[in-house]
């Protein structure tokens, strides 16, 4: 009987730490472009399309292009009024204002010590993260001063993709879910089960691994599997409740049900 009993309990634990989070559709809109970067919809959406960074309203659109710099490798949006283009290779970031009006530029081949960015996320007041190619490190960079906050130590794994906010930053690597708090200092380490692309909202994560969506909510170390219906999974957004799947036609918007 105690057996039995035991044998139920185990396999209600699993299937509870197995159940998948139902997410319901509620909006599809067309949309065309080479990368979708951010939205606060229905206001304003934030793409890239043939190396041509535009910001989009229901009354304007507005671009911001760069040619002497080449491919765009990633935009942040995260700051409204400091929105930050990465070229990578020219080494070189662009921050721009709500008008996509340049405000400053950094160009790391010209500071001291020499940095190689791979990755750029929006910090707090002047600063971004960045990796640092030459240390293997993540840093809390001023841009203002051309100083720096905050290091990690090295990081011993390939890094796939960062995410940050104005207190934490976490780098996804091959081998782990890293999260650093604003004095660079490691809070929080998970291993990678094969996660590719990360995203953040109120220090919750989407993961992606494969076409699949997983959640890791704020303060635990389980994965949670997205129930989504079948649909390519270009770039996603996680706002509050709220998730954004990019299918390369349109931008597809979920509302989630948590634990």
């Amino acid at each position: 009987m105690k057996f039995t009993l035991y044998v139920f309990l185990f396999s209600s634990l699993f299937m509870h730490s197995q159940t998948a989070i139902e997410v319901t559709l509620a909006q599809t809109k067309p949309l065309k472009v080479s990368a979708f970067i951010d939205t606060d919809a229905p206001e304003t959406t934030y793409f890239i399309n043939n190396n041509e960074f535009s910001k989009q309203t229901d009354s304007q659109t507005l671009h911001y292009t760069n040619l002497q710099l080449g491919a765009i490798s990633s935009a942040n949006t995260f700051n409204p009024l400091r929105l930050n283009i990465f070229y990578k290779n020219f080494n070189t970031v662009m921050i721009l204002d709500n008008r996509l009006s340049e405000i400053y530029k950094i160009d790391f081949n010209t500071i001291t010590p020499y940095r190689s960015p791979s990755y750029i996320s929006t910090g707090y007041d002047n600063t971004f993260w960045i990796f640092n190619d030459n240390t293997q490190q993540l840093e809390l960079f001023d841009y203002k001063t051309n100083t720096l906050r905050a290091a990690s130590t090295p990081i011993n794994s390939e890094v796939l993709d960062m995410v940050s906010n104005y207190n934490w930053c976490w780098l996804l690597t091959k081998d782990f879910i890293y999260q650093f708090n604003y004095v660079g200092s490691l809070v929080q380490k998970i291993k990678n089960e094969g996660f590719t692309k990360l995203d953040e909202s109120n220090e919750n994560l989407i993961l992606k691994k494969e076409n699949s969506l997983f959640y890791l909510k704020k303060g635990t170390t389980a994965f949670i599997r997205l129930n989504l219906p079948d649909l390519l999974i270009k770039q996603f957004l996680l706002t509050n409740q709220t998730l954004y799947i990019y299918d390369l036609k349109n931008l597809n918007q979920f509302h989630l049900i948590t634990p």
